[in-house]
């Protein structure tokens, strides 16, 4: 029986069927193409009792995070991002050498090597014991672990209470998200602050970003469905951010419920938004999957055409949610030779599904093909920099999201 996690309704609606695909983040190995692969159905739906958006948990954390593929550093733009955000927030929360900052889902220590430098005492949790370890030799210290209430009453009792917590990217990727709040609510202090980000449902359902959904984002979060979860956890949302990052963000500011003040201007106007678009009833949902199947249909044309006058198309990244959209459109090598990532730990792996060799970035110099297919599209300056040789032969770059676009750039 369907029951939504947060508050146990039964009530719960159908918003995009993509189908089954394989997990985004298992990249496979040349050993690996000739076995079964896994797949599991990958369908949003929305409660509406309390309007929290997701997927069914087919696959676990301990599944995707025991040893992960994504290296935050790797990204210029969001190590730049996360300086920002340590800089803000001393400045906002008076925070120095005296003060305790832990982040969890720390992944290799991207966004704490700035509190280390500034001389903040800091702590990362990061349940990935590969990325774990790059942030332990980068000089962060790390705690392997999955964060739950015991865990946070753990590293309170032993490091303190932490005057901010930090959870970039990684509340969507709970499936117990009572427990993983309730977990945040012990690790921070009974006066202190606690800073999330997560990608905006609003940004996903106005500008077709299907590719955001996959299986290791178990929900979908608006600033009203982001309150009632933090709610259960002992936790009361008091500010939100409007981010850039990821194509549309929230930086979501709560304290524990004793001591919260209420909603901020700026809380109460996204609100405002969410509302008008029918995002707190059904009405915003409304059409998504058509024009989801629109811009599906558009990339395939421009794929086909291409490879009918026999210009060349390569990809650019391997993220996650680049292999929701190769697997839901059914691209194959035959229409994307091959993609490539700055990240060495994919190089000489396929991407899940459709099997598209990863390689070194450095191919694309080599090969002069025609056009890019960018699929970290929310990078899309930081790439557009990256790739601005491409114009020494004619090549193109191609945004694939909101809409299929075809870029000329300049060296």
């Amino acid at each position: 029986m369907r029951q939504c996690r947060l508050c146990g309704s039964d009530a719960l609606a159908s918003v995009l069927d993509l189908g089954a695909t394989p997990p985004c983040e298992r990249v496979l190995t040349e050993a690996m193409l000739d076995e079964p692969e896994p797949t599991y159905p990958l369908h949003l739906r929305v409660c509406q009792s309390c309007l929290l958006a997701q997927i069914p948990a087919l696959i676990t954390p301990e599944d995707t995070f025991r040893e992960y593929a994504y290296y935050s550093s790797y990204s210029t733009s969001w190590v730049a991002h996360a300086r920002r955000f340590v800089t803000d927030a001393a400045d906002r929360l008076g925070l120095d050498d005296d003060s305790f900052v832990v982040e969890v889902a720390s992944n290799d220590g991207y966004l704490l090597r700035h509190c280390v430098e500034r001389g903040i005492r800091c702590l990362g949790i990061e349940p990935s014991v590969n990325v774990g370890e790059a942030a332990r030799e980068a000089g962060v210290p790390t705690l392997t672990g999955f964060l739950d209430p015991e865990l946070g009453a753990t590293v309170c009792a032993g490091h303190g209470p932490a005057d901010l917590v930090v959870a970039n990217n990684v509340y969507a990727h709970v499936p117990d998200v009572i427990g993983f709040t309730e977990g945040l609510r012990r690790l921070v202090a009974d006066d202190g602050w606690v800073s999330i980000e997560v990608h905006h449902l609003l940004s996903l359902i106005e500008h077709n970003q299907f590719d955001t959904i996959y299986h290791e984002h178990f929900q979908y979060y608006t600033v009203a469905s982001a309150q009632r979860a933090l709610a259960s956890g002992g936790l009361a949302l008091v500010d939100v951010e409007p981010l850039d990052t990821h194509g549309g963000s929230l930086r979501l500011w709560a304290r524990p419920a004793e001591v919260a003040n209420g909603p901020s201007e700026r809380m109460r106007d996204v609100f405002a938004r969410e509302k008008a678009a029918g995002l707190h009833d059904m009405s915003g949902y409304i059409g998504f999957g058509q024009r989801v199947d629109q811009l599906r249909r558009d990339l395939l044309v421009f794929l086909l055409t291409a490879s009918q006058r026999g210009d060349t198309v390569v990809g650019y990244g391997a993220p996650g949610k680049g292999n929701t959209l190769l697997n839901y459109c059914g691209i194959r090598p035959d229409l994307l030779s091959y993609t490539v990532d700055r990240n060495p730990y994919k190089h000489g792996t396929y991407t899940p599904g459709m099997r598209i060799p990863i390689l070194p970035p450095e191919r694309i110099a080599a090969d002069h093909p025609d056009y890019v297919l960018v699929l970290p599209w929310n990078l899309r300056d930081e790439i557009t920099a990256q790739l601005s040789y491409v114009a020494e032969w004619g090549g193109k770059l191609v945004f694939p999201i909101p809409s299929v676009e075809i870029v000329e750039v300049t060296p």
